[in-house]
């Protein structure tokens, strides 16, 4: 990435900072590929210190993650600094956390994001160079071996995002990202319930190989959600259509499925929120009926609305760029 660099260590007592957003993959058609921030975020603030590890966590996923080394911020940040030529002799990482852990909403890619971003703010004040956005983005999909999500709290906004194989099928893939600009008629309802999934349980319902018929709709779909999202919002609820994964997903999250479904049939276009539980509704409406709210509510789901989420922010200090 950065070429060989000789490793020097940081002196104690430096802080830095990062702000990172949730976001949603897939947005129904675009299957590891189509990627949204939203405006909830992850704080994560560190400083260097002599020796040792400290790990802090407030918020979501406190008393649940670990405080050790094995923490993906901790890993990230680690990586981070390697990548920019520079160690820490020691480390106390705090974590301020809004991102509901397991939901669908980008939990993962934001730890891995905001760790490489807060090394960026830890080696840049001994001018050793940052990582830029292309290596972000490349660095925390490697994490996640996908960039929809990744992509999407590197760049903020909606973002389309790719990989390609590496040379030879051998080494690391290539992860790149593109952002669109979404139609600002367009506003964004997640729905949140209470309980969990987990990504690499609800990859397993996939199937191995899919019909033509079916890699043809979706990719119809996905290519007409690029155009909705940008010019046409009229055409969201033709757009969000999908076959390939949120229909075998469905009997792992049936609540999720119905509330899918109900709003799909109050006409208001809406996508399972990564691997789920979370819903996204993507619509111009100011509001949504109060029958739906009444549903979800019932099903344990918090509804509310969120406007689209910025670019990782991470900075020097106690304060974080605006």
């Amino acid at each position: 990435m950065n070429g060989a660099r000789a490793t020097r260590p940081l002196p104690a007592g430096l802080v830095a900072n990062a702000l990172v957003a949730a976001s949603s993959a897939n947005l129904g058609p675009g299957f590891d590929s189509l990627g949204l921030a939203l405006s909830l975020y992850d704080e994560i603030i560190v400083e260097t210190t002599e020796s040792g590890l400290s790990v802090e966590v407030e918020g979501e996923g406190a008393g649940q993650v670990p405080l050790t080394a094995d923490h993906l911020v901790v890993k990230a940040i680690q990586r981070g600094l390697s990548a920019c030529g520079v160690q820490a002799q020691g480390l106390v990482v705090r974590c301020r956390n809004a991102i509901p852990h397991s939901r669908g909403l980008g939990s993962s890619a934001a730890a891995a994001v905001g760790g490489l971003a807060v090394a960026n703010g830890l080696a840049t004040q001994v001018d050793s160079e940052p990582l830029s956005d292309e290596q972000l983005v490349q660095v925390s999909s490697e994490f996640e071996g996908h960039p929809d999500n990744a992509a999407a709290a590197v760049l903020g906004g909606a973002v389309v995002s790719w990989t390609e194989a590496p040379t030879g099928n051998v080494g690391v893939p290539r992860y790149g990202a593109a952002p669109i600009r979404l139609h600002p008629d367009i506003r964004l309802f997640p729905a949140i319930p209470q309980v969990r999934s987990s990504t690499a349980e609800t990859r397993v319902l996939l199937p191995e190989e899919v019909r033509h018929e079916d890699a043809r709709f979706n990719l119809s779909r996905a290519a007409l959600l690029v155009v909705a999202l940008t010019e046409r919002p009229d055409l969201l609820m033709l757009a969000t259509e999908d076959v390939l994964h949120q229909p075998q997903r469905a009997a792992a999250m049936p609540g999720s499925s119905e509330y899918l479904a109900l709003l799909r049939r109050y006409d208001i276009p809406a996508v399972l929120s990564g691997a789920g539980p979370a819903v996204l509704a993507l619509t111009t409406r100011a509001e949504l009926p109060p029958e739906v709210l009444e549903y979800a509510a019932a099903g344990g789901f918090v509804v509310g609305e969120m406007t689209v989420g910025d670019g990782v922010r991470w900075g020097s200090g106690a304060k974080i760029p605006a």
